[in-house]
């Protein structure tokens, strides 16, 4: 379903993000004692009796001073307004009305989105009263004192915000596949978010380092939705100080864990660099399907056998991602970024594709028929007895065998090779279980089943 927007607006530090995480039930939100950490919006879903809403953290709001991304972030807060139901203005209790409040105040009177004000770090109850009494000479709404940081106050604030809302049973159903957008530092992966939203979702700039927290956007193609999470570029943890980009590294961590689908985006002028082949290695081992996104390929002077030859190059590189499909895209240009989507759904569909057992083992037949398993120097000989899915997403499956130390790595790939040329599963990593069985047990097993 499509959730309702909730815009958190505010100038920097009077603890929008504290907020976010508090509506959200998480910690997602990097909070940090530091002006400017949250530059995007970031959005997290939320609930408050039957409302299910997103709530969507920007940027501290800064007019008449345009150095480094604080235009940028002006856009961003901007356009979260634009898509919001309701915005909450929150300002800082203990503070009082600053000039900045009264300007942005002024600039919410002129916007068409209701507003309810939340005065933040009112921890006393009593004291909270006053300090929020402080702030109805910004001609707004009634001031709701609040603690972010403990919850006090926060469920009568979220009793005015849901009056704006429509009831969850008014919105429609809808199914959406997550999907990761992650790479290197400046790789292009905020310049794709942009691209595939067809709008200014995400700040993108030269400096290393722009994003910070995971970006979520929901589009919506030919009934289909996504749920796109744009993530802080990934570095050598040695080269990461701890701060705005060490949370944000554990961020883009996180979306790979949550995401149905990784785009992983190379820097075709760089190719496969070390901490590339670090970062396929713990998308592979969270076990998620990936399409190959190859960026800035409009800055590759080509001719006919330009694209093999990269092909070639960087799938010696990333010879363990063979399964992947791979795209060569620009971001800035938009070529081929329509196309993305497509691969998207092929590999979501493979994560998640169960086979019956009886298919299992008609593919094991096969295979066997073609290439018997090996034998070892004591002319014992490998033997599969049958297999069976037992998990998806990724499909995994168990092959029992009578001793899984007489099948070597040659064969084990050309088990696998077999399952995907037969079944399909582009897109997805296939984990298979070797597990010895006793004859005894298998036979025993066979019986039982053909008694049923």
């Amino acid at each position: 379903m499509t959730l309702p927007i909730v815009a958190i607006i505010g100038r920097p530090n009077v603890g929008k993000s504290t907020l976010v995480n508090r509506l959200a039930g998480d910690q997602q939100a990097i909070v940090h004692d530091q002006p400017g950490i949250t530059r995007d919006r970031t959005y997290r879903p939320a609930f408050w009796q039957d409302r299910d809403f997103q709530v969507v953290d920007t940027g501290g709001l800064v007019f008449h001073d345009d150095t480094e991304f604080l235009p940028l972030i002006r856009e961003q807060a901007m356009i979260a307004l634009n898509e919001a139901s309701v915005a909450i203005f929150v300002v800082d209790g203990q503070a009082g009305p600053t000039p900045a409040d009264h300007e942005i105040a002024e600039w919410l009177r002129t916007q068409s989105v209701p507003v309810v004000l939340a005065v933040n770090k009112c921890e006393s109850p009593e004291q909270g009263l006053i300090q929020g009494a402080q702030f109805w000479e910004l001609g707004l709404s009634e001031p709701y004192a609040i603690s972010a940081i403990h919850g006090g106050g926060t469920g009568e604030l979220l009793d005015e915000v849901i009056t704006y809302l429509p009831s969850t049973d008014d919105l429609p159903e809808t199914s959406e596949i997550k999907v990761a957008i992650i790479g290197r530092p400046n790789v292009g992966k905020s310049s794709l978010l942009n691209a595939l939203t067809g709008e200014q979702r995400a700040i993108v700039s030269p400096i290393s380092g722009t994003t910070r927290d995971a970006i979520d956007t929901l589009i919506e193609r030919n009934g289909q939705s996504y749920r796109i999470i744009d993530t802080a570029g990934i570095r050598r943890k040695k080269n990461v100080e701890y701060g705005a980009e060490f949370f944000g590294i554990n961020r883009a961590f996180k979306a790979i864990n949550r995401s149905d689908v990784v785009l992983f985006v190379i820097d075709v002028i760089d190719g496969v660099t070390e901490q590339d082949l670090k970062l396929s290695g713990r998308i592979i081992d969270e076990g998620k399907a990936v399409v190959l996104v190859v960026n800035k390929w409009d800055a590759v002077e080509k001719d006919s056998h330009t694209i093999y030859e990269y092909q070639k190059l960087l799938r010696d590189r990333l010879y363990y991602m063979e399964w992947a499909e791979m795209i060569f895209i620009s971001a800035m240009t938009g070529q081929r970024v329509e196309k993305i989507l497509d691969l998207v759904d092929q590999a979501a569909e493979a994560h998640r594709r169960r086979v019956s057992t009886s298919v299992i083992n008609e593919v094991l037949e096969d295979a066997i028929k073609w290439h018997n398993p090996p034998t070892n120097r004591q002319g014992k000989q490998g033997k599969i007895y049958y297999g069976t899915q037992v998990t998806s997403q990724p499909p995994s499956i168990t092959l029992f065998v009578n001793d899984p130390q007489r099948f070597n790595d040659n064969y084990r790939r050309y088990i696998e090779k077999q399952f995907r040329e037969q079944l399909g599963f582009k897109g997805t990593p296939i984990r298979l279980f070797w597990r010895g069985k006793r004859t005894r047990d298998v036979e025993r097993t066979t019986n039982r089943a053909t008694k049923v």
